[in-house]
């Protein structure tokens, strides 16, 4: 039995082009700080949703979404010898915001109080319940 699925192969390869692609032909500067993070078929192959990381701002992330899907023809021109499939599936460029989000998370985690820089009293009083001492 094979351990992926053929989308999640084909899905696999189409990241691995892009990136190669990327860094040796595109000249397109509003993509060069972008990343391609992942890329998820469909079902039946026909859609590739391609996720690009993209650091800057909101007007730096738009460039490059535009800049992807300018060059969608010649991206999909130059990856489809490489994936051997019959039909290219389309190509459907996506802001991946996980590392933004993961990266808001945790200045979050760091801002928020230490447990172990309360005081004894704090500590005591959590214990007591919201019912207070059960001997009084």
């Amino acid at each position: 039995m094979k351990p992926y699925s053929r989308a999640e192969r084909v899905s696999i390869q189409i990241q691995q082009a892009i990136t190669e692609l990327l860094s040796k032909k595109m000249q397109d500067p509003r993509m060069e700080m972008a990343t391609i993070s992942g890329v998820r078929m469909s079902p039946d192959l026909s859609l590739a949703y391609v996720y690009v990381t993209v650091f800057g701002d909101k007007k730096r992330i738009r460039e490059a979404l535009e800049g992807f899907q300018r060059s969608k023809g010649f991206i999909k021109k130059r990856i489809a010898p490489k994936l051997g499939l019959r039909i290219m599936p389309d190509l459907r460029f996506i802001h991946d915001d996980s590392f933004d989000e993961a990266a808001r998370l945790d200045a979050l985690i760091d801002a928020a109080p230490k447990g172990e820089n309360r005081e004894a009293d704090d500590t005591s009083d959590a214990l007591d319940g919201p019912f207070g001492d059960p001997a009084e």
